[in-house]
């Protein structure tokens, strides 16, 4: 599996439990942290929470684990590292604040209505 079917298998799983305005930018031209970075956001921290589980889960049973999770516990900005993509689940004020998509403005998006459906 290639990274980019990888990273929308990701936002599949994440649109599964109703994340809210899922954005996937490709940032491997611009950086070397990684290739994608996927942003969400959850309406309250406990589905933030609930995000980062669900995702968890369903990638583990595709055969991936994160390298780092960070965040967990508040729940407020959970960032998940799979290496070739990082994921970014914000509860939505803290997204609002943060402003990700602004910082990467320069990054191209990836439409999202190419996520892998689930499976």
């Amino acid at each position: 599996m290639d990274t980019l079917e990888k990273a929308r298998k990701c936002v599949g799983y994440l649109l599964e439990r109703k994340a809210l305005n899922p954005v996937l930018v490709e940032v491997g031209k611009i950086t070397s942290l990684t290739d994608y970075f996927l942003i969400a956001s959850g309406g309250s921290s406990r589905q933030v929470q609930a995000l980062s589980r669900h995702l968890q889960r369903r990638m583990r049973e595709a055969g991936f684990r994160p390298y780092g999770i960070e965040g967990e516990q508040e729940g407020q900005w959970i960032l998940l590292d799979f290496g070739d993509i990082v994921v970014h689940l914000f509860y939505e004020p803290v997204r609002t604040f943060y402003d990700l998509e602004g910082l990467w403005v320069e990054a191209p998006r990836i439409p999202i209505e190419n996520a892998m459906p689930p499976d």
